[in-house]
C-alpha cells in the first residue's frame, strides 16, 4: 500500500472512531432517561461499520472502514415499578433506557485507544514522507 492511500485508510478509522465516540457519548447522557412508555424509552445506539475494499485490485485488500450506520438496541428498556413518579404509566411503571454504563465505559476506552493509534500511525506516516522527501535534498 502507497503512504499516500495510508492517508484515506488511517483518515478513515479515524472518522469511524469518531462516530464510535459520539454514540457512546450519546448513550451515556440518555443512560438515566425516564419514559411513561416502553415506546418512549431511549434505546442504545451502535455504530455499524464495514470494510471498504479496493476494487482496483484483485485481491479484495482492505483500504478502510465505513459508518454504514447507527443501529438501535432492540433490547427492552428497564422496567421499574414506581406509581409516585410523574412518568408513571397506568400500572404505575416507569420505563428507563437500556444503556449499561460500564459497558458503555468499556467501549469508550476501546474508541478511545483506536482513535489515539490511528492518529499515531497518521502522524508516523507523515514523518516517513517527510524523511523520504530530505533524501532528495542532499544530492
Amino acid at each position: 500500500m502507497s503512504d499516500f492511500r495510508m492517508f484515506g485508510t488511517l483518515g478513515s478509522a479515524l472518522a469511524a472512531q469518531t462516530v464510535r465516540l459520539n454514540t457512546v457519548a450519546s448513550n451515556l447522557a440518555n443512560a438515566d432517561q425516564a419514559a411513561g412508555s416502553t415506546d418512549a424509552a431511549y434505546r442504545a445506539r451502535v455504530p455499524v461499520f464495514a470494510a471498504v475494499l479496493d476494487q482496483a485490485q484483485r485481491d479484495g485488500s482492505t483500504v478502510g472502514v465505513q459508518v454504514r450506520g447507527v443501529a438501535v438496541s432492540d433490547e427492552p428498556p428497564r422496567v421499574e415499578y414506581q406509581p409516585g413518579h410523574p412518568l408513571a404509566d397506568a400500572q404505575g411503571y416507569v420505563y428507563y433506557s437500556n444503556v449499561r454504563p460500564v459497558e458503555q465505559m468499556a467501549d469508550m476506552i476501546s474508541a478511545s485507544r483506536s482513535y489515539e493509534g490511528a492518529a499515531q500511525a497518521l502522524g508516523t506516516v507523515q514523518e516517513l514522507i517527510q524523511r523520504t522527501l530530505r533524501l532528495g535534498e542532499g544530492a
